[in-house]
C-alpha cells in the first residue's frame, strides 16, 4: 500500500544550469487528487524542452513556467510510460494495474521519477504491441510530428514532403507518419544517420553536408522543419507556390522570430508559413496508439539509460549526439 509522503527517487534541481545541477534524490510520493492517476514510471525519455527548463534559457522559458531566479519545477520529464498504482475517486478511465503512457508537460512535469501523478486526461492505455521503453519515447515527439504534419501542414496523400532534421526524435516520427499519410518523403540528415532514416521508410534520404537542397530541381508541397538552423527564406525556392512550410523545432531564436513575423511573410508570399504550438491531448495519443498497434510507426531508440543517468542523456541530446530517442528505463 502506498501513502502520500512515502519516499521515492527522483531527479531534482534547485538551480538553473548544466546537467550537473540535476541530482538523484529521495522525495515524497505525490498526493493523488480526485481526478488524478498515480503512475509507477517504468520508462520516460528526454526532450529539448527538458534542457531549456533545466537551463532556464532562453529567459522567456522562466516567464512561461515561473521561477525567474530558481526553478519552480523541481523534477522535469514530460514523457511517461508505466503502470497505474492508484486512482482518485472521480477517475473512470483507469484502474490500478493498467499500462498507460502520456505527456505530463501540462500537469507539472515530474516524469524523471519513480512515480508521477497527473489528471486522467493525461494518459491513454499502452498498446500491448510495444514495450514500456518504447512507449516512454512516444508522447512528446510523436504528437509534435503528428500535429505539425496534419494540423499545420494539412498533409495529403500523394504530396511530396521534405523532412528536415529527419534523424531527430521528432523527425524520425515525422518520416513514418508522412509515409502513413501516403506522402512521398524526402529526408535531410547527416551522413552517419542516413541508414536509420532510410530504414524508417523515407523514399529519398539526402545528406545535407553533401547536397544543397535548394539547388535541386524538386519542388515540395510541404516542408517540415525539425532542425531550423537555416532561415525560412532558404527554402522558398524549393517550396511550391501553394506549398506550406512548418517549423516545429531547432533554434529558439529562429522559432521566436518566425512566430513574430511568419504571418507577415505569408501575406507577402503565396506560400503558407506556420510555427507549431504543440497541444498535448488524449485524442492524438489515441491516434498514435492505433498506428503503433498496427506497426505503421515505431520509436527509433538510439540508447537506453537508467534514472540516475538522466543528466548524461540530456547532455548527449544537447550535443546532438542522438539519432531518434533516448529511453530512460526505471
Amino acid at each position: 500500500m502506498l501513502f502520500k509522503g512515502d519516499p521515492m527517487k527522483a531527479i531534482v534541481q534547485t538551480v538553473y544550469g548544466s546537467p550537473d545541477v540535476l541530482q538523484l534524490a529521495e522525495v515524497s510520493l505525490p498526493r493523488v487528487p480526485d481526478n488524478g492517476v498515480l503512475v509507477k514510471v517504468h520508462a520516460t525519455s528526454v526532450n529539448a524542452g527538458d534542457w531549456y527548463l533545466m537551463r532556464g534559457s532562453p529567459f522567456f522559458v522562466r516567464l512561461m513556467f515561473g521561477g525567474l531566479r530558481k526553478p519552480k519545477i523541481p523534477t522535469l520529464g514530460m514523457d511517461v510510460a508505466g503502470t497505474v498504482a492508484a486512482v482518485g475517486r472521480s477517475v473512470t478511465q483507469f484502474k490500478p494495474g493498467d499500462a498507460v503512457f502520456g505527456d505530463t508537460s501540462e500537469a507539472g512535469f515530474g516524469g524523471f521519477a519513480e512515480y508521477v501523478c497527473a489528471p486522467e486526461s493525461t494518459f491513454v492505455h499502452k498498446p500491448n504491441q510495444i514495450s514500456f521503453a518504447a512507449a516512454g519515447t512516444v508522447p512528446v515527439a510523436a504528437v509534435t510530428a503528428l500535429q505539425g504534419l496534419r494540423d499545420c501542414g494539412h498533409i495529403q496523400p500523394g504530396q511530396t514532403v521534405l523532412i528536415n532534421g529527419a534523424s531527430s526524435g521528432v523527425g524520425t516520427f515525422a518520416v513514418q507518419l508522412a509515409k502513413a499519410f501516403g506522402a512521398e518523403v524526402h529526408a535531410l540528415c547527416s551522413t552517419e544517420k542516413m541508414p536509420i532514416v532510410r530504414q524508417l521508410g523515407a523514399d529519398q534520404v539526402i545528406d545535407y553536408r553533401q547536397t544543397d537542397i535548394t539547388q535541386t530541381s524538386v519542388q515540395y508541397d510541404l516542408i517540415f522543419d525539425a532542425a531550423a538552423y537555416r532561415s525560412v527564406f532558404h527554402y522558398f525556392s524549393i517550396l511550391k507556390p501553394q506549398g506550406t512550410y512548418v517549423l516545429v523545432g531547432g533554434s529558439i531564436g529562429r522559432l521566436l522570430r518566425l512566430m513574430l513575423f511568419g504571418g507577415l511573410i505569408s501575406r507577402l508570399r503565396p506560400q503558407t508559413i506556420k510555427v507549431l504550438s504543440v497541444k498535448p491531448n488524449q485524442a492524438d495519443l489515441l491516434v498514435l496508439c492505433d498506428l503503433l498497434a498496427a506497426g505503421k510507426i515505431k520509436p527509433a531508440i538510439d540508447r537506453t539509460y537508467s534514472l540516475s543517468e538522466v543528466p548524461i542523456a540530456i547532455r548527449e541530446l544537447e550535443q546532438r549526439q542522438v539519432t531518434g530517442k533516448i529511453a530512460i528505463v526505471i
